[in-house]
This record gives C-alpha cells, structure tokens and sequence, in this order.
C-alpha cells in the first residue's frame, strides 16, 4: 500500500513544473500587508461598453444567494465558515449577479452588497481575498460600472487595494485558467484607473496574458485544458478584454481577433446540434456563456470570424477530438491525451469516449459533473464508468485522484482514420490499463454513416473483467428486448433508435446525468460485459 501511494504521487509530481513546486511553497510563506494607499483616478470612458452575455440569476433576495442549487441567506452563514463549500463560497465573492440577467432590477440590492462587502471582508482576509475569486470580482466590478453605474466611493477604493493584493498574488503554483484570470483582472484594472500604477498593472497583465495564449491556445484553436467549459470562459475573456479596449480606445494584438475566431469554430464543433456544449473533462451547463451568446457577443465587438458548415469530418488534431455530422446524427469522440501533462486538474478518465446525437437531440451523453472538491461523488465524475467507454478491472483508465490530481495518464494511438463525405471511420487504442498487474490495452472502433453507427471494443491481452458502459439522456426512453441483446431508444420528438448487440453481455442499469453543478438527474445506462481473452462488442443502431 505505501508503495502503491509514493508511486502515485510520483506520477502526479513528475508532470509538475518547478515553478509549480516553488510557487506553491512561496503561495504559502508569503503574506504581503496591504497596501491601503488612496486609489489612482478613474480612467475617462471614451466609448460605450458593449452588452456582453448574461450570467444567471444568483441573488434571489437583498441578502440572499442562490450558488450551485443551494440556496443561503448572508445573515445566517456569513462570508466565510464550514455552513457552505468552497466553490459555493467562491461564486459568492464573484458578484456575477452584478452582470446577470435583468441586473437592473436588483440595482439598489447590488449597491447595498457592494458596501457590505468592503466592510465585512477587511484586506487580506478570508475566502474573498483568495486570487482567483478577486480576480473575477474585479473584472466583475469593473464591468458592471462600465455598463452605467457608479461604484460606491469605498468600493472604488477597494477596488484598488484589491488589485495590489492580486498583484503580490498571482497563481503561479497553479498556472492555466487561474493565472489567466489574474492578467486578465489586472489588465482591467489597468485599464479603468489611470496613472503610473496603473499602468504598471496594464502591462503586467499584458505581459503574462501573452505568454498564456502562446501557452494555453492550441493551433486548432482549443484551450489547452481540452474542456468545452473552460474552453468557454477563456473565448469570454479574450471578448472582454478586445471590449475594455475598445472603450478606452487603447490598442491591442491583432493576434486576439484571429484567435477568437479559432476559438469560435472550435467551440462550434464541440457543440451538439441543440447548441450545448459536449461532456468532456470539468464541463458542465450553466457556468460559461452559449455558443451562440459568445458568436453574438463576438458580432457585436466587430470580431471577424467564419464558421464553415460543420458536415462531414472535422478533426481537430492537436486537442485530440474528432466529429462527424451526417444529415441524421452527430458524434464527438475523444482521442485526447490528458493534457496539459503539468496542469491535469480538470481532467477525467474519458479517454476514447463519445457523445452521439440524433435528429438534432442528445442520444448518448457523457455524466457530467456537479460538484468539485474530495469527495467520492466527484472521483466517480472523473472516473472512466462515467463515461462512454471501456472500464477494465473496475480501474480507471487513467489515475485520477483526489479533487485535481491525475497520477499515471492514457496515452491513445489512432490507427486508422478514413472518411468521405456520408461516412467515417476510426480506429484508437490506449495504454491506460497497462499499468495495472495482467495489464491491456483498450482498442476502439467506430463507423459511422448517415443510418447506422456501429462501436467495436477489443481487449488485448489478459484482464479479469471488462464492461463497456453506455449512457443515454434523461430525455430518451431505453427498451430493451427479452434476449437483453437490442432494444430501441425512443427520443422526446417521437423518433427512435434502434441498437443491438452483437457480441457481449448486456444489461439495464439505472444510473445519474449530472448537467450541472448541485444537479442530478436519472437516466439509464446500458452495461455491456465483454466476453473471451480477447472479444470486442459491436452495437448498431438504425437512424431510419
């Protein structure tokens, strides 16, 4: 056991870059006073800011909250404290209400949360102080002022401490969307003060955000997290930033709009045809904008940007992905490394999974996730039965653990891939499970055509037990036959599915689909029990 657990963290530590290992180190020592100084003067407002998309209701009362499917009532569980967890503490120190749906309505309540905050989270303390919730609360803030209110004059001035506190703060230790966050928070606030210090804020955001999109924007466009959620967020902070720009009238990149416009097409391919984001690692509905609300905010920036009709192939090489859309059906596979190799914490063991549409509606998903944290529901969210994939020896097929750790990782190999305009077909192995003692490899291959799509699973080399595990939309009605060997999945519009199983064991089995976080809906899974030393399972299904 003790071997078994410094293995582990071996594998997890390996990855890590130094300054990962001595930025957390520093994160820890390093308590810098506030620094409490009268504000820089506001930045004179040259051009309107335009509308960007809308966040969800959240404050449901003057001092009521409404985060993760729970609600809570300030008087009664404070700013801080064991009464919520931590991620729901976090979204209370965002103030994404400020710039949500209807926001005027709540304007007076807004104003009094605003003051209340400043006087009962004094500089430097608590939950509220932690980078990545002032970072997004200073974007926050700003934003909401731009938009044609006026910040309380204490608030304002919080504003500012709030930003040198970030500034001796950065997230180095963890890098990726957080450090992202912060340039991004400085560089607003760069931008809304004027003056010496406030350009030194601008261009140490500026320097970092640089560096990050070389780093975090792949050349096919995705974020290197490989999450359609997080992939989301990113897209909506380039907007904003080329938003903040164009109402100061300051220059930028041109590199921002050409990578927006990537990021787009992107985004559209890793969409099913309702318009909802794909389930593939941290990805959950409710926390980033649409698709179609970031291509309208992007349309109303003036942010050039093609998106080509999505039929056929469509491989996107370097995140790992891959989509074919026929005249009935849509799939998204994933052929993805766990990536980024230092930075895996919203990764899941879902390698060679896949989501399937049909007549424009969601037909198999993967779970989901509504909850982060430590706890064994978010471990079997990342695990590999929660997905559309092979489980081997009821391991997963790569390490995951803890909240955000990935020890040893699945590497796939694609094999084969041929395709024409009404068909495709794919062949990916991965060596996950040979890692595990009488260790396999997992090989995957899917065809697909405008009526059927047909899955094969094969396991070389020994193993103890393999299932394949297949998981429908609360929205779709399972059947299955007496023989437990086909059955037909009736969709909400009336049309159906049929699938049958050509060689393996199958069952029913009732399970959960987890679109959002503090969400949980039923659904059914339909469990396949490979059979033989080496055996693959085939399944079919008749669009017709």
């Amino acid at each position: 056991m003790l071997l078994k657990k410094s293995l582990r963290y071996w594998h997890t530590i390996r990855f890590l870059r130094p300054i990962q290992i001595y930025g957390r180190i520093w994160f820890k020592i390093y308590h810098p006073r506030p620094n409490l100084s009268p504000p820089p003067a506001q930045r004179k407002q040259l051009s309107s800011w335009a509308a960007t998309p809308l966040r969800e209701i959240s404050l449901t009362g003057p001092t009521e909250f409404c985060f993760l499917n729970k609600s809570g009532i300030l008087g009664e569980i404070g700013w801080d404290g064991a009464a919520r967890e931590k991620l729901w503490r976090y979204n209370q120190h965002y103030f994404d209400d400020l710039n949500a749906v209807n926001n005027t309505d709540r304007r007076n309540w807004h104003i009094d949360l605003l003051e209340t905050w400043v006087r009962e989270n004094p500089p430097g303390i608590g939950t509220g102080w932690e980078p990545y919730p002032t970072s997004l609360r200073i974007v926050n803030w700003i934003k909401w002022s731009l938009g044609g209110n006026q910040l309380p004059e204490k608030c304002f001035e919080s504003l500012a401490i709030q930003t040198r506190w970030l500034e001796k703060k950065l997230e180095i230790h963890l890098l990726g969307n957080h450090l992202f966050a912060n340039a991004k928070a400085l560089i607003f606030a760069g931008l809304f003060y004027e003056g010496i210090e406030a350009d030194g804020w601008y261009q140490k955001g500026r320097r970092i955000l640089d560096q990050e999109i070389g780093e975090q924007i792949l050349s096919d466009g995705g974020h290197f997290e490989l999450s359609p959620m997080y992939h989301s967020l990113i897209l909506e902070d380039l907007l904003d930033l080329i938003n903040l720009h164009h109402t100061f009238q300051q220059e930028m990149p041109d590199l921002w709009e050409q990578i927006i416009a990537k990021m787009l097409h992107w985004l559209r391919l890793m969409c099913h045809p309702n318009g909802e984001i794909a389930f593939f690692n941290d990805t959950a509905l409710g926390v980033a904008p649409s698709f179609i609300e970031l291509k309208n905010y992007a349309s109303r920036l003036k942010v050039p940007f093609h998106l080509p009709d999505a039929v056929g192939m469509s491989h996107l090489s370097e995140s790992g992905y891959l989509r074919f859309t026929g005249s009935k059906s849509m799939i998204i596979i994933d052929l993805a490394k766990v990536g980024p190799d230092y930075l895996p914490g919203h990764a899941h063991a879902d390698t060679l999974s896949f989501e399937l549409s049909v007549f424009g509606q969601h037909l198999l998903v993967n779970s989901g996730i509504s909850c982060y944290g430590n706890s064994a529901l978010r471990l079997f969210q990342r695990g590999t039965a929660a997905h559309n994939t092979v489980q081997i020896n009821g391991e997963n097929s790569s390490d995951v653990w803890g909240g955000f750790r990935v020890a040893q990782r699945a590497q796939p190999t694609l094999k084969l891939l041929d395709s024409t305009a009404h068909s495709l077909l794919v062949e990916c192995s991965h060596n996950g499970y040979l890692r595990l003692f009488n260790g396999a490899e997992h090989k995957r291959r899917w065809l697909i055509d405008e009526e059927t799509l047909s899955v094969e699973d094969c396991i070389e080399e020994s193993y103890d037990s393999a299932v394949a595990r297949f998981f429908f939309h609360p929205q779709v009605n399972l059947q299955i036959e007496k023989d437990q060997a086909r059955g037909v999945a009736s969709l909400p519009d009336g049309n159906s599915a049929a699938w049958q199983v050509i060689q393996g064991i199958a069952r029913v089995e009732p399970s959960n689909w987890y679109p959002r976080f503090g969400v949980s809906m039923l659904n059914q899974c339909l469990v396949i029990e490979l059979v033989n030393a080496k055996s693959h399972v085939q399944w079919s299904w008749d669009f017709s």
